[in-house]
């Protein structure tokens, strides 16, 4: 979120409030965990942490829908961002790592919300790719546009991923 707070860069920004948003997941998978002994509460605790997960989303997609929309039409364009770059280049290595062993705990614990993270950490390595594009293109071809339209493809990725874990959707088959 610095690098792109500095860089000026909305989709590296929203790639920083998803690693939040991670975080966030992580607190609440932990917390269900903790609750997971009480076979009454288990399935409520289940559709809580999928609603969290959900509104982070959601909110996710209204925060860098109107950012860059809103550089879109003032044209505003963000700096060159190297950190931002290697941040990418990283998380497109480690986030499919991660992504594989959450999906074993989840298939072991019988989790829905655990898939629904293991999902948002495939989204992340979604986001990282086109994360990557735009600030590539941003340095290496001045193409100031690259950054703002980067997010805004970002943004119906990110709301279908919210609405589906509101659903409680993203439990995988």
């Amino acid at each position: 979120m610095v690098a792109g707070a500095l860089a000026g860069s909305i989709s590296l920004v929203g790639f920083g409030i998803d690693s939040f948003i991670e975080v966030t997941s992580g607190t609440v998978l932990l917390w269900r965990m903790a609750v997971d002994a009480d076979v009454r509460r288990r399935e409520r605790n289940e559709q809580l942490s999928l609603r969290i997960v959900g509104v982070c989303f959601l909110t996710l997609a209204v925060y860098v829908g109107y950012g860059s929309v809103s550089d879109l039409v003032s044209r505003k364009a963000p700096e060159h961002s190297i950190p931002g770059i290697v941040l990418a280049c990283i998380s497109l290595v480690v986030m499919p790592l991660l992504s594989r062993a959450k999906k074993k705990v989840a298939n072991e614990l019988g989790s829905s919300a655990m898939h629904a993270d293991a999902k948002q950490t495939d989204f992340c390595v979604y986001l990282s790719v086109i994360l990557l594009l735009g600030l590539v293109l941003n340095a290496a071809l001045g193409w100031w546009w690259a950054d703002p339209t980067a997010a805004v493809f970002m943004v119906p990725l990110i709301a279908k991923e919210g609405v589906e874990a509101m659903k409680s959707e993203t439990c995988c088959d």
